[in-house]
């Protein structure tokens, strides 16, 4: 205000009053001194300034007189300040002129200078305000002085006043231009003499934040610490301080560098990277003004330095921004790579932004940069050699080729025109070393779709060029030109595809799964529908241009193979596919002259490759590929290999089966054009030669036949005498040979009875079934699958055409022989055979003889096509005669086997061989009229069978049922549908009756275990098994269970029968779906994998939505689970825990509001299980449920509405069924989920909050481990301390997660929660058991009430007066100091009348028992702690009490006041004078006390009174005393000795103020010497102690006369030893040795006799010198411990003293009693004192001996006339100072030998 004021006054005053002024101030200044300078200075500078701002020039020229010689003055005076906060506000003042501002801000720089800390850091942030607004000079001055305050004064930390002042600049501009030049102080860098600029600043900046000087390597690091300290508590947008962090993370300083990656991990990791203007801003960073014309030269700003470039690339990695901000981005990846200054890691991180451009830029930038910078790529790597090996190197090639292959992706249009990048990344690809190939490879599969819209020509070079380097030996090569051969081009193009085959025999098996998907040879026949392939022609033509020689060929198939195997065998199936697609679209061209030359062509290469050098793969393709063309184009084939005969019965002896019979097939198609008898006759030869030829050779011979023979029957009748023959010859083949020939025998009559019947082999003869009829059933009884399945199909083959009733009804017999046989192979096969017999299966003799037919299912794709394609595909009605007329009794004989005998079996395989025949039938004969009119009662023998134990009796029924419903009529599919769902839904009708036979298996092996005779699985083994037990109804038990596993099986064969009649039947099925959907569901879950998968298979047929169909239904399938989960069947409570866990997951609370009880009771139901597999289920229900839950219960996820009625759900029902459970994983489960809800629940727990803390603090103890009980109740007897215990119990209790709950409880509580939950608390406090329980409660309150504060306050009343008595009453010590915590924080909340009592009642219990005591001691200690501002004003009642209580006997006690005493005082002396008068009025309180522990405690602290205080404590000396003396007289107590200590300290302290009063002296003494003449020995030591301090404080002559005759009399009236001689009174008898010690004190004694030497007159001293002398003689008798002895050498020389001082003041005239008192010291003591030297042996004896001797001996030398010397003691003396061994006294024996030699007689 003074400075305003003279400046408004200045103003007002004209010019010649202002020069006036201003001149006396100049002489002020002049005159003054430096010590008074600074206050002149204060109001002088602000006025003096203000004043220029007049138009006088007189004024102007004595101001500036002034200013400079204020300069001058100051310039050398450091110490002096200047007025800073007055100039400040005189520059802030908007009506200032320019020239005040200019000289006002030199002085403020001048008083930063020289202010103190707490000033400068004051007024720092409000030089900030406005900043923008000032002149660019001052702004620069301005924040040059707020950075250098800040590098003073913030370096290490920042105060929150100084921080919530600089968060107060919020003007933007203001904000910017701090940031701005914080960042330029950071980027600062001292740098050479030489010259140069720091990176990243230009001369112009570096001025700006230097000044004159450059700054010194000790001023920057603080400056740059105190500046991120700053921005950090200013709390800026993170997009602001980014540069300013990133800045700080390189610098020079390892300090800045940590802070400033500290701040950008924790305040700046949220930054947007994608903001314009921060990535402008680090670009700005990274570039500077590179490349910007007309720059003044200091304001050119250098790029960053290296170690930011490399921390900024980093970041623009991470930006799309970035990506796309051009041409910044260019500069970047150039100065990158081609900067001056670069490195290789900016070589490769430019790189690695190159590829992020690539990627993220927008394509309109991209068109703009992606060619200058592919130029600049391709110009790098010219720069690099393929050898280099420096890893750096090999980063930036890696990013280099990644680059190219996303700018490929981006830009194909770059590259299309030519083929030289292709050439480049493929040589590149060659060359380049293995670490850098598979980058080179993603970029050359990249680089491949630029070139799909490539000109001609450039594809055409690309075909040369890929078909070089598809040969190349380095695998990633050849992998990128197949892939670009199968990607570039399609199926058509040839030379593309001759690579893929190229690659079909590759090493590596990604190039060849790629070549052969090129090819289309891995996809299936649907994959391929409408693909369309090259022409035959053109294919093979581009093939032979590659390699003529594959046309060549010789009969003995030695030519060499031009490719490998794998190659020829690609290439001869992609012919194939080449050829059949040809066929399909020119079926009218077939015989086209241009397509049979290909034709022959392709033949051709298929004998050539037939060399012997060729795999078996090959050769098996290639005979397939003959048998297709011969099946498409007989004659041509025919024609073309009739010329080649020798070469076709060559391979007829090839070593592989297949090639064999395909071989054998072609032959008899060639056969058309050849004479039949000769090919016969020499092949039926081989079989009539004595030597036998190879088995190959034999087989293909035999398989030649049949086919022969039947292709020659197709075209005309046959000699009769050539078929018997031939039929002769496999007859007794199949007679004679192996099986496998017998088999191969069997297929050639077979093949023959497809086209013809064969007739007998004589007129005689029967049937040649008949005939065989033996031998054929000895080899289906056989080992060899295979030819039994040959043997069997055979026969179906053979009974095609006949018509002899005998011969049919033995192939039925032969076929139904099987029956019982387990090989699935041989069932299907048999399957086959009977619908040959049954007629009308869809394939004629020509499908079967001339194409590469193998059997009915694979021709039929059985099991796995479409229903109907088996039956729709052939049609044939060759057999229709027939079968009408012949077979009609066969089909009758094969109904009435399966439906009589088979399907209602007691034996499951005849019901499993059963089951495969009639779904052959329905298969392949589905639409014969029989077995139209029997689908009802094919339908119900499958039903019956879908419970089946064997998987493939019930997966066949179930596959029936869905030919029949594919079969039947409209009433039939209806039906079906009704009778599955039925099945499913456990309503089904009852099932055809099955009589049991013994041998009848009722159970799986192993599945009921083994009894101790064996397995039981029988029906008989189960009867003999109920029999033995006593219990026959026992098996009525087992076959309920028997059928309840059928009714299992029977739901999974249903649902694969279901799962596709769910894809035709439609809406059929919706009034079904209610009743489906909930039971299916389970299903899926079912702990049969058998069932999941049927189950899984009709779902997915059933629900094309499953999300959706669940979501709608979810209320039926819940309700249905619930139910579930409690029933009978382990397998479903199993199942519907499983099905529960996964549908609940997500939920919303609508979804399950009304389920979500019922779930945690199932699954706390399922936890307690009897069953594991269920309990383990229950558990996984129940992590879900619990996951639901506390989702649901979270107020962050969950609308709060939603979640307060979820936890109004849940939390009761866990607290009451699930917390109380006596199950152990149901309440651990319990209570983790209600620990998760009181951590995410927030408020919404409010509501229950009483219930949750009660149950949990009742938890505590209830769910403890009962083990601590256990070992409580016994830890005496092992010596484990039960308070260490407790700590253990308690420390247990709070890492339990019902603490964590209370934890969490304590933050949501609130007011109104406290209406409810106080009582009870209140209740558990009075009636909570268990320690863990009350410690809990205890500690709880204390946390509550530091939670919710002032809030208690209106049950403050009540908790005080329920938790004072238990504190007083708790036995727990642990427990009572949880209680006197809580007691104590309540304290803070209560009125003060009621906190007056409370203290005042506490303190009172310092005068109780134990338990009192201690609870006193931790409820004041509680106090101090907790409630420090209200105990502060009761101090006066708590001192007294703990004072005092520190002498209590009991140590536990003692020292918890010690403790408290300490605690609660500063200093014992000033807090003992503070409350002298409470502490003395509670000592008399506790001496008047009944109480002797009172008494003695009292005395107690009158003696620590007495000690600490001394002679302050006179004023209460007199209350004190008497208080004393009242209670010495009378009997005597345990303790009583301590008031006699007492009144000695007292008397001690207080003596002036005694000895003042006059009278209490005497009787003092008298109240002390009765007391010593008690017998009690402890009484009467503490007794003569107190009279030696009384006597030695109280100091009256007047006390030897009155104590002398006591203490006399007290030595003589104990005898020494069992005699009754007196101590003094015969010397002879003192001698006696071994003398017990008697009771007397006699060091007190001695003590008391040497206070009363000291304190009376000579004149009493010589008038008892008698008595004295008698003493000390017996004192030093042998009799008495050496510590009796010590202590008389102290009284002779305290005797020897006074009478040496009685001598000196009288040198005129001796006393004559003196002299004869020193002659008798002398003569009778001396020798004494030296015997004690030579007899004990104790070093202390020694020098006090010697001491004493000397003093005695120098008392006789001062007193004339004492006589002469004893020579024996003088030789004694000197052997005792010879012999001496201690130094000490060996010395003052010299000495005492000196006194000798120089005595004079």
């Amino acid at each position: 205000m003074a400075e305003s004021s003279s400046s408004s006054s200045s103003a007002a005053k004209s010019d010649a009053e202002v020069e006036e002024m201003v001149d006396r101030m100049l002489t002020r200044l002049a005159l003054c001194d430096d010590s008074k300078l600074e206050p002149l200075l204060s109001k002088l500078l602000p006025f003096c300034i203000s004043s220029l701002s007049t138009q006088s020039l007189p004024v102007r020229n004595k101001v500036l007189e002034i200013l400079s010689h204020v300069n001058k003055r100051v310039k050398f005076l450091p110490h002096i300040g200047l007025p800073l906060s007055a100039l400040w506000k005189l520059y802030s003042e908007s009506g200032a002129v320019p020239i005040i501002r200019n000289f006002c801000i030199v002085y403020i720089e001048m008083a930063f200078q020289r202010a103190n800390g707490k000033e400068k850091e004051d007024l720092a942030p409000d030089l900030l305000v406005n900043i923008s607004k000032l002149p660019l000079q001052h702004q620069e001055i301005v924040l040059r002085i707020i950075v250098k305050v800040i590098g003073e004064c913030h370096s290490g930390q920042i105060g929150d006043e100084v921080a919530a002042k600089y968060k107060k600049v919020n003007n933007s501009q203001d904000r910017e231009l701090f940031i701005e030049f914080c960042l330029h102080t950071m980027l600062y860098q001292r740098v050479s003499q030489s010259g140069g600029v720091s990176p990243g600043l230009s001369v112009a900046q570096v001025n700006r934040v230097t000044g004159k000087l450059q700054l010194q390597s000790n001023e920057i690091l603080p400056r740059k610490l105190g500046i991120l300290n700053v921005i950090q508590s200013m709390e800026l947008a993170p997009e602001l301080v980014y540069p300013l962090y990133l800045a700080a993370s390189v610098d020079c300083e390892e300090l800045v560098i940590k802070r400033g990656e500290e701040l950008l991990k924790k305040k700046a990791s949220g930054a947007n990277l994608d903001d314009l203007n921060l990535v402008n801003r680090l670009f700005f960073l990274f570039n500077g003004t590179v490349g910007v014309e007309r720059v003044d030269p200091e304001s050119r700003i250098s790029p960053g330095s290296p170690a930011l470039k490399a921390k900024l690339m980093s970041i623009f990695c991470r930006s799309i921004t970035a990506a796309n901000n051009f041409p910044s981005t260019l500069q970047c990846i150039f100065g990158c790579i081609y900067g001056n200054d670069t490195t290789s890691k900016l070589k490769q991180l430019g790189m690695e932004f190159t590829v992020w451009v690539f990627k993220h830029a927008k394509i309109d930038q991209l068109k703009l940069m992606g060619p200058v910078i592919l130029s600049g790529i391709m110009k790098s790597l010219d720069n690099y050699s393929s050898s280099e090996a420096d890893a750096r190197a090999r980063e930036v090639k890696t990013y280099a080729f990644q680059a190219i292959g996303l700018l490929a992706q981006r830009l194909p249009y770059l590259f299309r025109e030519k083929i030289d990048m292709a050439a480049r990344l493929f040589h590149e690809l060659k060359d380049e070393s293995q670490s850098l190939r598979f980058v080179i490879q993603e970029a050359t599969v990249s680089l491949a779709a630029a070139y799909k819209a490539a000109p001609l020509a450039v594809l055409q070079d690309l075909e040369t060029l890929l078909l070089k380097y598809s040969q190349a030996e380095e695998s990633e090569v050849r992998f990128c030109a197949v892939r670009w051969a199968t990607s570039l081009f399609d199926v058509q193009h040839c030379p593309s595809r001759f690579i893929c085959m190229l690659g079909a025999a590759d090493a590596k098996l990604d190039i060849r799964e790629m070549a052969l998907e090129g090819l289309c040879l891995l996809k299936s026949e649907s994959q391929i529908v409408g693909l369309k392939y090259p022409k035959l022609q053109m294919m093979l033509d581009y093939i032979l241009r590659q390699q003529p020689k594959l046309l060549e060929s010789s009969e003995t198939r030695e030519q060499n193979l031009l490719f490998p195997s794998n190659t020829y065998v690609a290439m001869i199936k992609f012919l194939l596919k080449c050829f059949e697609s040809e066929l399909e679209q020119n079926k009218p061209l077939e015989g086209s002259s241009e397509l049979m030359s290909s034709v022959k062509a392709f033949c051709s290469v298929l004998e050539h490759s037939m060399s012997f050098e060729g795999s078996v793969e090959l050769h098996a393709n290639v005979s397939k590929a003959l048998l297709i063309i011969g099946s498409h184009m007989p004659e041509v084939v025919a024609t073309h290999l009739s010329l080649k005969v020798s070469w076709l019965k060559q391979l007829l002896n090839h070593v592989d089966w297949d090639t064999r019979e395909s071989f054998a097939r072609l032959l008899g198609i060639v056969s058309s054009a050849l004479p039949i008898p000769d090919v016969t006759s020499e092949l039926t030869s081989l079989f009539s030669q004595t030597n036998k030829s190879r088995f190959e050779t034999r087989h293909g011979a035999l398989c030649a036949i049949g086919y022969v023979t039947a292709n020659y029957l197709s075209r005309t009748p046959m000699p009769e005498i050539l078929l018997q023959n031939t039929l002769r010859c496999l007859v007794d083949v199949v007679n004679s040979e192996t099986s496998a020939l017998a088999a191969a025998a069997m297929q050639a009559l077979g093949h023959i009875g497809l086209r013809t019947s064969l007739p007998p082999l004589d007129s005689s003869s029967d049937g040649i079934l008949i005939i065989l009829s033996d031998k054929l059933r000895k080899l289906l009884l056989g080992d060899d699958i295979k030819a039994i399945q040959k043997i069997v199909i055979s026969i179906g083959h053979i009974c095609v055409k006949e018509t002899s009733s005998t011969q049919l009804d033995m192939a039925l017999n032969l076929i139904f022989s099987l029956c019982r046989s387990k090989v699935e192979d041989i069932l299907f096969a048999a399957g086959e055979a009977l619908s040959f017999l049954w007629g009308g299966v869809p394939f004629n003799a020509d499908i079967i003889l001339e194409t590469n037919y193998t059997s009915l299912s694979m021709a039929s794709n059985f099991l796995m096509g479409d229903l109907t394609s088996s039956v729709s595909k052939h049609s044939t009605n060759e057999q229709s005669k027939y079968s009408e007329d012949y077979h009609a009794s066969v089909r009758d004989a094969i109904i009435k086997k399966l439906f009589d005998v088979l399907l209602y079996s007691s034996r499951k395989e005849e019901r499993c061989s059963g089951t495969v025949w009639l779904v052959s039938l329905l298969k392949y004969c589905g639409n014969h009229p029989t077995i139209q009119q029997m689908l009802p009662e094919i339908q119900e023998a499958f039903s019956h069978l879908l419970g089946e134990q064997n998987e493939l009796t019930q997966e066949l029924a179930s596959q029936g049922m869905s030919i029949v419903y594919d079969i039947g009529d409209e009433s039939m599919k209806k039906f079906l549908v009704s009778a599955l769902v039925n099945t499913l839904t456990t309503t089904g009708k009852r099932k055809r009756a099955v009589k049991l036979a013994e041998d009848t298996e009722v159970f799986v092996d192993g599945s009921l275990g083994e009894s101790s005779g064996g397995k039981l699985n029988t029906y008989k083994e189960l009867c003999n098994l109920a029999n033995e037990m006593g219990q026959p109804d026992l098996i009525y038990k087992f076959m309920d269970l028997a059928n309840h596993q059928a009714s299992l099986n029977s739901k999974r064969g249903a649902a694969f029968g279901f799962s596709k009649i769910a894809k035709q039947a439609g809406d059929v099925l919706k009034p079904y779906l209610c009743s489906l959907i909930p039971r299916l569901v389970r299903y899926q879950y079912d702990p049969d994998k058998n069932v999941q998968d049927a189950m899984v298979h009709i779902w997915k047929s059933l629900v094309d939505d499953s999300k959706k169909t669940i979501d709608e239904n979810l209320d039926l399938i819940v309700d249905d689970l619930l139910e579930q989960c409690g029933s009978r069947l382990w397998r479903s409570r199993e199942a519907s825990c499983l099905a529960l866990t996964d549908i609940i997951q997500g939920r919303k609370f609508y979804e399950v509001e009304k389920h979500l009880k019922r779930l945690w009771l199932g699954a706390f139901r399922a936890m307690d299980d009897i069953k594991e597999t269920v309990r383990i289920s229950g558990e996984k229900l129940c992590r879900a449920v619990t996951s639901l839950t506390t989702r649901l219960c979270d107020v962050s996820l969950t609308d709060t509405s939603d979640a307060h009625k979820a936890m109004d759900i849940v939390l009761p029902f866990l607290l009451a069924e699930g917390i109380l459970s006596k199950v152990d994983s149901v309440r651990k489960a319990s209570i983790g989920v209600v620990m998760k809800l009181t951590k995410h629940a927030g408020t919404a727990i409010r509501p229950h909050i009483s219930d949750l803390v009660c149950c949990m603090l009742e938890s505590l103890s209830s769910l403890e481990d009962q083990t601590l009980n256990y070992v409580e109740l016994h830890a005496a007897n092992v010596g484990i301390q039960s308070e260490k215990l407790e700590s253990l119990r308690i420390s247990i209790a709070k890492g339990s997660p019902m603490w964590e709950t209370l934890d969490s409880c304590i933050k949501v509580v609130d007011a109104e929660s406290l209406s409810t939950l106080i009582p009870r608390l209140a209740h558990l406090v009075r009636s909570g058991v268990g320690l863990n329980t009350r410690v809990g409660v205890a500690n709880f309150i204390t946390l509550l009430l530091e939670s919710v504060g002032v809030d208690i306050k209106p049950y403050a009343n009540m908790l005080v007066r329920l938790l004072f008595p238990v504190v007083k009453e708790e036995k727990s010590s642990a427990a009572k100091r949880a209680f006197a915590s809580a007691c104590a924080k309540i304290l803070n909340y209560i009125p003060t009348s009621q906190a007056q009592k409370l203290v005042e009642d506490t303190a009172a219990l310092h005068a109780g028992d134990k338990n009192s005591q201690i609870a006193c001691a931790l409820l004041l200690k509680n106090y101090s702690s907790m409630a420090a501002d209200v105990i502060g004003g009761y101090h006066a009642v708590i001192i007294p009490v703990v004072f005092i209580s520190r002498f209590e006997d009991d140590k536990i006690v003692s020292s918890l006041f010690e403790e408290l005493w300490e605690e609660y005082t500063s200093g014992e002396r000033i807090t003992l004078h503070l409350y002298l008068g409470e502490i003395v009025s509670l000592i008399c309180e506790g001496m008047s006390s009944s109480s002797w522990a009172s008494k003695r405690k009292s005395a107690q602290a009158i003696c620590r009174l007495s000690e600490v205080l001394g002679e302050s404590l006179s004023s209460h000396y007199e209350v004190l005393l008497q208080s004393l003396m009242k209670e010495i007289p009378g009997r005597l107590w345990e303790g009583k000795d301590v008031l006699l200590l007492a009144v000695g300290a007292l008397c001690t302290s207080c003596h002036k103020a005694i000895l003042a009063e006059g009278s209490s002296s005497i009787a003092i003494l008298n109240l002390v010497s009765s007391a010593c003449t008690k017998k009690e020995k402890k009484y009467r030591e503490a007794a003569l102690s107190s009279l030696e301090q009384v006597v030695k404080a109280l100091g009256n002559p007047e006390f030897f006369n009155m104590v002398f005759p006591l203490l006399f009399d007290l030595c003589n009236s104990e005898p020494l030893n069992s005699g009754q001689a007196p101590l003094v009174s015969d010397a002879a008898a003192s001698e006696v040795d071994s003398v017990k010690e008697t009771s007397v004190p006699y060091n007190k004694i001695v003590d008391c006799l040497t206070s009363c030497i000291h304190v009376a007159h000579i004149n009493d001293i010589l008038e008892k010198q008698k008595s004295i002398m008698q003493m000390h003689t017996a004192f030093l008798l042998p009799e008495h411990k050496w510590t009796v002895k010590t202590t008389a050498f102290l009284s002779i020389k305290e005797l020897c003293s006074r009478l040496h001082n009685f001598v000196k003041d009288s040198q005129r005239s001796h006393h004559v009693g003196v002299t004869s008192f020193v002659q008798e010291m002398f003569h009778s003591l001396s020798p004494k004192i030296l015997h004690c030297i030579s007899t004990i042996k104790i070093a202390q004896v020694h020098v006090s001996a010697s001491e004493c001797l000397l003093e005695v001996m120098n008392l006789a030398i001062d007193v004339p006339l004492v006589g002469t010397i004893n020579e024996g003691f003088k030789d004694e003396l000197l052997h005792q100072f010879e012999i001496e061994k201690n130094d000490v006294a060996k010395s003052i024996l010299r000495k005492c030998v000196n006194i000798l030699q120089d005595w004079k007689y």
